[in-house]
């Protein structure tokens, strides 16, 4: 027991490895997850003192137990051996694409990241790219909604900064889980954007279990209470206009829907900007007929770094006015319909109708439509004509900007003078060939607002009564 053994050095270095290893698997690991545990446990309570809506459990489960209480459940179970059956497949080879749908859906939620990280640099890029507006916003009406209820916001897609701002602005409300498409799956994009909450989506995914597998994780995220961010038009709009509804991860919820459970409450969110960043790439994707636009590295490289010498020689003046408006809340038990399809889709226009309702008016939209009329106009006929139309918009209860009808002509003006969207001589204001899409692309977001076919729909009468 005392004779001296000798070893190669390698296989030394080999036994002190595993003895490490074995030491901090035993007792150093299971010290430091029980030491941040109980530190994570702290924080969230003192998050969940100051937010409307405290963190739900559902969202701090572990994601390992998440995916395996997904994959277990009986509708997926079911979709499993149907789909092994139909495939002509073994089950577990079925099983094991499931367990794959569901690690790329299931988040990882951190408070940590989402409140400390997150919410701080929404709050910076927001602030620092645009001046924050709310337009239509009754904070009493919000702060009544049943603490209760899963809260879907369902917001209009205009630029991918309306994830960063919508964040920003309901940083008090609660965390926000996005359902967040194939652009972000990309490494390390894709682990901070689950350490946010938010879940990936396959948008043109035909497949009945990957279907069944995205269904059943929106139901139980939507019957654990988590409060949800939905655009219901399925991506960004390319022409400025308001699309149609996609009815996907709206008529999950609605076909999982048991009042007697809890309510489910969809707050309209309208958003719009003076200066979308992917504006020029939209339209062009409009122009060429697909929704695939990718823009070239270089291209983005060089915004990029353009806009930060814009910063370091403090020539930046931001993107102008980002706008927010809340509509009326709509509680799901009080729609009826004969069918789940017939309910989602009265559920999905009524909701665009009130996105569409408390649409923000600010100064590039408004003076684009004028120009657009009338080209060559002179200053002074612009601003007579933007002054009626925001007599027109005051009337009629309608979101408006809340400065001078000088400062939003000159401040609009100015901006697309800069991007040699418009010139200006003594003939008066004429929009540049450059600028016939683009003023056109911000003029769409507000049109419904004026068109007699708006007024004839009830979009503007409704408000007024």
């Amino acid at each position: 027991m005392t004779q001296t053994v000798s070893l190669p050095l390698w296989a030394f270095v080999l036994v002190v490895l595993f003895a490490a290893v074995t030491f901090a698997s035993h007792f150093l690991f299971p010290s430091v997850r029980w030491f941040f545990r109980k530190r994570a446990e702290r924080v969230i309570a003192q998050l969940n003192e100051r937010l409307q809506r405290p963190i739900e459990p559902f969202k701090l489960a572990r994601r390992y137990d998440m995916i395996q209480r997904l994959i277990y459940d009986p509708e997926v179970t079911q979709a499993i051996v149907e789909h092994a059956r139909k495939e002509q497949i073994p089950e577990n080879v079925a099983f094991e694409k499931a367990r794959r749908y569901a690690r790329e859906i299931v988040p990882g939620f951190s408070a940590t990241a989402y409140f400390s990280i997150g919410i701080r640099l929404a709050r910076w890029l927001s602030k620092s790219l645009y001046r924050i507006k709310l337009g239509t916003f009754d904070r009493k009406r919000l702060e009544e909604i049943d603490p209760d209820a899963a809260v879907i916001f369902v917001i209009n897609h205009r630029s991918n900064m309306d994830y960063v701002l919508v964040t920003y602005l309901a940083a008090n409300a609660g965390a926000l889980s996005y359902a967040v498409g194939e652009w972000a799956r990309v490494w390390p994009l894709s682990a901070i954007i689950r350490a946010m909450g938010a879940y990936f989506i396959r948008r043109k995914s035909r497949g009945a279990l990957y279907r069944k597998v995205l269904a059943r994780y929106v139901q139980m995220a939507t019957r654990g209470g988590v409060s949800q961010a939905v655009f219901p038009e399925g991506g960004l709009s390319l022409d400025g206009l308001l699309a149609k509804p996609r009815m996907g991860l709206l008529n999950y919820v609605v076909e999982d829907f048991d009042a007697d459970a809890r309510e489910v409450i969809f707050v309209p969110v309208a958003v719009n900007y003076d200066r979308v960043l992917e504006d020029t790439i939209l339209i062009a994707a409009d122009r060429s007929g697909t929704r695939k636009f990718k823009p070239p590295f270089t291209n983005v490289f060089r915004r990029v770094m353009r806009h930060v010498g814009l910063r370091i020689t403090r020539r930046f003046r931001g993107f102008g006015v980002a706008s927010v408006s809340f509509g009326e809340p709509l509680e799901l038990s009080k729609f009826h319909a004969d069918g789940v399809h017939d309910l989602t889709e009265q559920i999905a226009n009524e909701l665009m109708k009130r996105i569409a309702e408390v649409m923000p008016v600010v100064g590039v939209p408004l003076v684009s439509r004028h120009l657009l009329q009338a080209s060559p106009m002179m200053r002074s006929d612009l601003e007579a004509s933007v002054s009626q139309s925001l007599i027109f918009l005051k009337e009629h209860k309608l979101p408006a900007p809340n400065r001078s009808v000088q400062d939003v002509v000159d401040d609009a003006l100015s901006r697309l003078l800069a991007r040699k969207l418009i010139v200006e001589s003594e003939a008066g204001i004429a929009v540049t060939e450059l600028g016939q899409d683009i003023l056109s692309f911000y003029a769409n977001s507000i049109a419904h607002h004026f068109d007699a076919g708006a007024a004839n729909s009830g979009t503007v009468s409704a408000l007024a009564e």
